[in-house]
């Protein structure tokens, strides 16, 4: 009889045992999908304390900030904010036969290198784009040639908004030296991304010279626009043998778009975004978009409760409002739109987070006898 109950001791032992491998009731849920996604429409101003009181787990987008040192269970996401171009005005008084259009932009950046959340890069493609290291050398050449000195001028009239309006000199409409523009990284891309049929695009999407050609294409002197327009008919249609043809091409695009400095960009900026990572409440294996954030496929595919290891709620804000029909192929153009597509839609392929290529969504190719 003392047998008979060890045996039936030790079975249910195993049972209970080999149960317990799910790490959770008796169904083991298949994914980290969570049960349900709810995206709020909240203003900044709100989405601090939102965040710290895990009303919400993330804030898509900027404009969120915290007076002092954020709480300990907010996390900061950095990405690409926005390139900052300077535009020199062709009807300027410091244009003479001594000065050009370069030595007003080295006038610019003495005046407003130091700002705050600028970083000085004088060529399109950035460190936070994928094939940076193709054009590693030409970056460099380019910072090199922006710091040399210059003619000797007083301070530039500067035009602008946001963050570089200070102290400067007052300007009028028809009397200023240079502009300075910050256009939206992340906006300049979904601009550009399309979604029918769970497909993603242009295939160059994150490719440097794309978003080289989308910042200047249209300064190209007229002259050079034929040789402009047929190296990008090339790599659009892949017309080139091997990736060192391609990478030459590439260089040579960005190249010409960067000839001379009347509009010139001279760096970027970068954004944060902010995520609850506090333990329970919070969220975990954050993935994000290099130069999107956390407004991608990746970190809504990616992202994971701490208290539902496999399922729970997810509760985003988004300072966006809902502007844009929602339908795959005249809306969902705004970034709730976007955003919502990306939760609900399930493409084949979705950029890949800090590469210029693409990335599988469900299946990897893997070689016949890789083994996990």
């Amino acid at each position: 009889m003392m047998r008979k109950a060890a045996f039936f001791f030790l079975v249910a032992a195993a049972i209970m045992a080999s149960g317990a491998q799910g790490g959770h009731e008796l169904p083991v849920y298949p994914s980290f999908y969570p049960h349900e996604i709810a995206i709020k429409t909240i203003a900044p101003a709100q989405a601090a304390d939102a965040l710290r009181k895990t009303e919400i787990q993330a804030f898509i987008g900027e404009g969120l900030s915290f007076a002092g040192t954020p709480a300990e269970n907010v996390a900061a996401i950095e990405s690409l904010g926005a390139f900052v171009v300077v535009r020199v005005n062709p009807r300027s008084s410091l244009l003479t036969a001594q000065s050009s259009s370069c030595d007003i932009v080295k006038a610019v950046v003495r005046e407003r290198g130091s700002q705050q959340g600028f970083i000085l890069h004088p060529y399109p493609v950035t460190p936070l784009h994928g094939d940076y290291l193709h054009h590693f050398d030409l970056a460099a050449t380019a910072k090199t040639r922006l710091s040399a000195g210059g003619a000797a001028l007083p301070q530039p009239k500067i035009k602008a908004s946001g963050r570089f309006a200070q102290n400067h000199p007052q300007w009028s409409e028809n009397d200023w030296d240079a502009e300075i523009v910050e256009v939206d990284a992340a906006q300049s891309l979904a601009s550009e991304m399309f979604s029918v049929n769970g497909r993603l695009g242009p295939p160059r999407l994150k490719t440097g010279w794309f978003n080289a050609m989308r910042l200047l294409g249209e300064t190209i002197d007229p002259a050079d626009k034929r040789r402009v327009d047929s190296m990008v008919r090339r790599l659009e249609a892949g017309d080139f043998v091997g990736l060192a043809e391609r990478i030459n091409l590439e260089r040579d695009l960005v190249g010409a778009l960067t000839v001379g400095c009347q509009t010139m960009m001279i760096g970027y900026t970068l954004k944060r975004e902010y995520v609850n990572v506090e333990f329970s409440a919070g969220i975990e294996n954050i993935g994000y978009d290099a130069i999107t954030g956390l407004a991608s496929p990746m970190f809504i595919r990616t992202v994971k409760l701490k208290d539902f290891p496999w399922n729970g709620w997810l509760a985003l804000g988004i300072g966006d409002k809902p502007v844009a029909a929602w339908n795959p192929v005249g809306g969902m153009t705004d970034g709730f739109g976007q955003f919502m597509g990306f939760a609900v839609g399930d493409p084949a392929l979705f950029p890949a987070p800090y590469e210029a290529g693409w990335m599988l969504n469900r299946i990897s190719d893997l070689p016949s006898n890789w083994s996990p």
